[in-house]
């Protein structure tokens, strides 16, 4: 259980949670950790979108990839460097 100090969710309702995620199967589960991906996804391109309104969709995807893989990398495998052209 989470630390009930540190928690906006009320005792009862967590407790409903709980029991929910611990009676769902392994592949319900995941699909609950691809929707929230895919939200926290579409959040992140939301914020690109408000930042870089003239980025094409490349650019949306290489600034949304730059949020996630370190920026050595992203200019090693895209040529992408995120003191330059952001994240």
């Amino acid at each position: 259980m989470v630390n009930s100090s540190l928690s906006d969710t009320h005792p009862a309702m967590e407790q409903i949670l709980v029991h929910g995620y611990r009676t769902m199967s392994p592949i319900e589960k995941l699909e609950r950790v691809r929707a929230m991906t895919a939200a926290v996804e579409e959040l992140a391109l939301a914020d690109i979108r408000r930042r870089h309104p003239q980025a094409d969709a490349r650019e949306q995807a290489l600034l949304l990839a730059s949020r996630w893989i370190a920026p050595d990398l992203m200019l090693r495998a895209f040529g992408w460097d995120v003191r330059t052209q952001g994240y």
